[in-house]
């Protein structure tokens, strides 16, 4: 193990993004057990931190954390070192701790538990996901691929235009509200391609823009969220409640 570790994570530069996506990962779960140990009223775990009674939201503990670990971060000068490790894997628990409390800074209000709270353990799996991604050595619009066939004799233009159609794909994609599609057809091509090409969800920016109301397109649309997009978003949730607890209101 220590061998494939210094040979796949070391000797390929990426110390870092692993301290980072397994620091981020522990901290999301631990501040979820965490939580969901306070919303119960476990008497053997430690409460909220409270203050002079003011509640301090583990947002603010997670912007000190990446702000230590990113400065800290900047003065490492060997990305090998352990104190690199360190410094990667403290951002990676504020991160986590940040993105936790991702809807309740967007909304500028407690809805940790509330429906909207979804979006923030959306947005985790996502960073996670991506995260992972990179961690497997996929790279943004296959930057390192371009890197490779323009050092190999392609032109440059060529390179540039692979990579604008790529970004192109990916932002049509994100615009026909398939934000998982569109986020991993940064890294695929592929799914890129297939997002934008399929017909966009009926509640997504194209299809306003796109599709009138009572086009065909729009039926289709709807059609398909509800034969499709429904028991995937069901399943989702359920994942989602398993992992990171139940909004309150829901049986």
């Amino acid at each position: 193990m220590g061998t494939w570790f210094a040979r796949e994570i070391v000797g390929t530069g990426r110390l870092r993004l692993f301290c980072f996506f397994v620091a981020f990962i522990g901290a999301f779960l631990f501040i979820r057990f965490s939580v969901r140990m306070i919303r119960r009223g476990t008497r053997w775990w430690p409460g909220n931190v409270a203050p002079g009674g003011h509640h301090v939201h583990h947002v603010v503990f997670g912007l000190v954390f990446m702000c230590v670990g990113g400065v800290g971060g900047f003065t490492v000068r060997d990305p090998t070192s352990a104190w690199a490790g360190a410094a990667a894997a403290l951002f990676g628990v504020g991160t986590g701790l940040v993105l936790d409390e991702f809807a309740l800074v967007l909304d500028l209000r407690d809805v940790y538990w509330s429906e909207q709270g979804r979006l923030s353990v959306e947005v985790v799996f996502i960073a996670a996901a991506l995260c992972g991604l990179m961690l497997v050595g996929l790279h943004p619009l296959g930057i390192d691929t371009a890197v490779h066939d323009a050092g190999s004799g392609m032109a440059l233009w060529q390179v540039i235009v692979l990579l604008l159609l790529n970004l192109a794909l990916s932002v049509v994609t994100l615009f026909k509200g398939k934000v998982w599609t569109g986020l991993l057809g940064v890294f695929v091509t592929l799914f890129a391609l297939v997002g934008a090409v399929r017909l966009a969800r009926p509640g997504s920016p194209w299809a306003h823009h796109r599709y009138p109301e009572g086009s065909s397109k729009m039926k289709r649309a709807r059609s398909r969220e509800r034969r499709l997009r429904a028991p995937v978003q069901r399943f989702a949730y359920r994942v989602q409640d398993v992992v990171a607890g139940r909004p309150s209101g829901e049986r």
